[in-house]
């Protein structure tokens, strides 16, 4: 492994900072959520601002929007964006997931209606993969969408999908053959999130956001033309996503910026008393911990970089980088005393609060895109070779 950055890869993430020291609101501490749908008109605003420079899917083809970059440019910018607090607006669901999706399986039709989209900044899409009874076991979904003539007609449930309320379009997971085995009777289509029959409800977490929805489909009509891939086989068309998206850097970016703050308040506020070398040194174990999580993030982009499959290494940084989010948020609040415990209405939170607040969604990260138990096995099978019974 090349453990530098070439003057092309430094250049760029010049180029990035300087973007973001000009086109982003100076942020307060804490760290950034991914998935926020707050102040959503000021996120589109900003990612208006990525199309103009072809940044909204920079390492897709050229033919398709994108600027081709390699999985290291990819790297860099992410990790510049998270770091700064730049807001997503969607762009893990469209870039992260469908995008790419309809890339290697759409067709020709679904490319040219859907990617020029997506890269202009001008459609938002959701997630409709889990269910009320099939998350970490997503093949036993059962939403059904029954053929008559050229379209589907769906009916069931989707749970924690995120965004649905500001989606445009939704890619969704149906079983089309009940009686054949779960990984073999499910298909993927495209759905319009204006169809007549499809009802939204917010879900707000026990941190107060609201970012996932439930939404139920009631007779909704979807034309087989939106239809990804074969029917029946859509199980296979939704495994398909960015190789970059597992790197994971932009956790460990975020949790960066979170330490900063940390640091900056013990040097400033000398917490702890005659135990504040005890601060000090845990401060400086997670610190240490995280510069692991990024190089464990550098070496899966540059396994990927070098053609490799970067398999259980993904599960690696997984696990990682969202379990050390909890520990730095469970320090932080503990560190700032009955503070700690403030919300960010109040004038006395110490760091707006935003400490408190992580402590609280940083809970979900360990069991969103495959729990970490999921994770664990996939490391235990494929990088230990440990039987799966």
């Amino acid at each position: 492994m090349e453990f530098k950055f070439t003057e092309e890869h430094e250049a760029l993430r010049a180029e990035v900072r300087e973007f973001l020291r000009e086109n982003l609101p100076s942020t307060g501490p804490g760290p950034v959520r991914p998935t926020s749908q707050e102040d959503w008109e000021a996120q589109m605003a900003f990612n208006k601002k990525l199309a103009e420079r072809k940044w909204i899917a920079p390492a897709w083809p050229v033919e398709y929007g994108g600027l081709g970059w390699s999985h290291i440019k990819q790297m860099i910018f992410a990790e510049e964006l998270s770091y700064a607090g730049a807001p997503d607006g969607g762009r893990v669901f469209n870039v992260g997931m469908i995008g790419p999706t309809l890339i290697i399986h759409g067709s020709e039709e679904q490319k040219r209606q859907h990617l020029p989209k997506i890269t202009n900044a001008e459609v938002v899409w959701c997630q409709g993969y889990s269910e009320p009874g099939a998350g970490s076991d997503l093949a036993s979904l059962q939403t059904r969408a029954v053929r008559d003539g050229d379209d589907y007609i769906v009916n069931g449930q989707k749970i924690w999908t995120t965004g649905a309320h500001h989606a445009d379009w939704c890619f969704l997971l149906v079983r089309t053959d009940p009686d054949a085995p779960k990984h073999k009777g499910i298909s993927f289509l495209l759905v319009d999130m204006k169809s007549p029959g499809i009802t939204v409800r917010p879900i707000v977490n026990m941190a107060g956001y609201h970012e996932f929805n439930e939404v139920f489909f009631e007779d909704v009509r979807v034309p087989v033309a939106n239809r990804v891939g074969e029917e029946n086989r859509g199980w296979y068309v939704a495994m398909t996503l960015l190789d970059f998206e597992r790197s994971n850097v932009a956790s460990i970016a975020a949790n960066q910026r979170t330490l900063e703050h940390l640091a900056r308040h013990v040097r400033e506020n000398k917490p702890g008393g005659p135990y504040r070398d005890v601060l000090r040194h845990k401060l400086a174990e997670l610190w240490i911990e995280n510069e692991t999580g990024r190089l464990l993030s550098y070496r899966t982009a540059w396994l990927q970089e070098t053609g490799r499959l970067a398999n259980y290494e993904a599960s690696v940084i997984k696990v990682f980088a969202t379990e050390l989010a909890q520990r730095i948020a469970n320090f932080g609040v503990n560190l700032l005393g009955l503070g700690g415990q403030l919300e960010p209405d109040s004038k006395y939170a110490p760091l707006n609060g935003v400490i408190e607040k992580a402590h609280l969604s940083n809970v979900a990260p360990t069991i969103y895109s495959g729990s970490s138990e999921i994770q664990r096995n996939i490391i235990a099978t494929r990088g230990l070779g440990l039987p799966r019974d």
